[in-house]
């Protein structure tokens, strides 16, 4: 158990494994383990959205919320190279119109 009544991954997992293979009911767990029952649904909503990728922790991300990060950070980065060669191809076409 981690600090400020903060649970591991794993323990979350093993009581989703309770739960959700061996049928333990959600009362059952909370008296047992000594969980608030609304923290356990909030755990159950998790695990049914991620799945496997559920809990992951204060500051990290899950692999497919990280994907979409730098794929935005990288389409920015994109978009301002598309900037900078519209401006120098403004540029040389405004440089060559003026030799003729």
């Amino acid at each position: 158990m981690g600090t400020n009544g903060e649970r591991s991954r794993e323990f979350k997992f093993r009581i989703m494994e309770l739960h959700y293979k061996d049928n333990i009911s959600v009362k059952t767990l909370s008296e047992k383990f000594g969980i608030h029952k609304n923290t356990i649904y909030g755990w159950t909503e998790q695990y049914q959205k991620y799945g496997e990728d559920a809990f992951v922790g204060a500051g990290r991300q899950r692999p497919a919320d990280a994907e979409l990060r730098k794929l935005k950070r990288e389409n920015e980065y994109l978009k301002m190279q598309v900037e900078l060669l519209k401006k120098v191809a403004a540029y040389r076409a405004k440089k060559e119109s003026g030799k003729e």
